[in-house]
């Protein structure tokens, strides 16, 4: 038998209105989506994750997509036979790299996910970084090239496409008073851009369940984490590694203005929906801390 056949009526209803509170607490409200990871590269998992901002868009969510493209990226320089080196985890970005950066991050990437978007019948409009100076920069780092960090965020052209009833997709390179591009963490850039906007939430979706307790094992999810309890995790262990970076783009969020941040694993189906609707969840959610004193320093130093 289908799957779909063992759902009753009876149950299918019952699934819409749990949904209903969520859309209404969500009615008319910014969410930003970074998109990254797994989801990207196959073909079923990009298409339930844009059938599911078609979902938000349509019952009335304003819904802001950031999306980077590190894999492809990677393949492209592969295939012009250039080598990629990556130092902390960052890509080295001279000149010719940072041209591939923005062929394929505001060109391929990004086009094709607003063609994909059509499919759904919903509008979107892509926009980078350097449409209307939305992510200013500056060189990060020497030994890194054209890795940028951002100085401002701009989010007029963004609030401009959300009002016209598009769907905004935003490719995270950056420029400077120069012109000069800079290939910018799009963790980060979702993060400045989320608070910019005045954000209700912003979804991160990654190639893992969440922060766990213990990275062996992914039954140790914790699915709430307040600012104030952050400092101890990572004190911990529990925060360590590529996972502080991450967090602190929670963080930054967080003190921006924008209300809850969620890291999701993009590789289960519908993660969005499940976590933007549901009462389940799927992966950790960072909301404010309730108690005062945090001190404004990041996680990282």
């Amino acid at each position: 038998m289908n799957a779909d056949q063992t759902i009753t009526h009876a149950q299918r209803a019952t699934i819409l209105m749990e949904a209903l509170p969520y859309i209404q607490k969500y009615h008319n409200k910014v969410v930003v989506i970074k998109y990254g990871g797994s989801a990207m590269l196959h073909e079923e998992l990009k298409r339930q994750v844009m059938g599911d901002i078609a979902l938000l868009h349509l019952v009335g969510i304003r819904v802001v997509l950031v999306h980077g493209g590190g894999p492809e990226i990677s393949d492209m320089l592969s295939r012009m036979g250039k080598q990629t080196e990556f130092i902390d985890g960052l890509r080295v970005t001279d000149k010719e790299t940072a041209e591939v950066v923005q062929m394929v991050l505001a060109g391929k990437i990004n086009k094709g996910l607003v063609a994909l978007m059509e499919t759904f019948g919903r509008h979107a409009i892509g926009l980078s970084g350097l449409d209307g100076r939305m992510i200013r920069a500056r060189q990060m780092e020497e030994r890194l090239g054209f890795v940028g960090e951002i100085t401002g965020v701009d989010p007029a052209p963004v609030q401009f496409v959300l009002e016209s009833g598009y769907i905004p997709i935003i490719s995270t390179i950056g420029c400077d008073d120069d012109g000069n591009v800079y290939n910018i963490n799009a963790d980060t850039a979702a993060a400045r851009l989320a608070a910019a906007l005045g954000a209700e939430s912003l979804l991160s979706m990654s190639d893992i369940p969440g922060l766990l307790r213990d990275v062996q094992d992914d039954s140790s999810l914790i699915s709430r984490v307040s600012l104030d309890e952050i400092p101890a995790l990572v004190e911990q262990g529990v925060i360590s590694g590529g996972m502080i970076p991450k967090v602190d783009c929670c963080v930054e969020a967080l003190r921006g203005g924008v209300r809850r941040v969620f890291i999701l694993d993009g590789r289960i189906p519908h993660a969005i929906l499940i976590e933007t609707l549901t009462d389940a969840g799927t992966g950790t959610m960072f909301s404010p801390a309730p108690a005062a004193g945090l001190a404004a320093v990041p996680l990282s130093t």
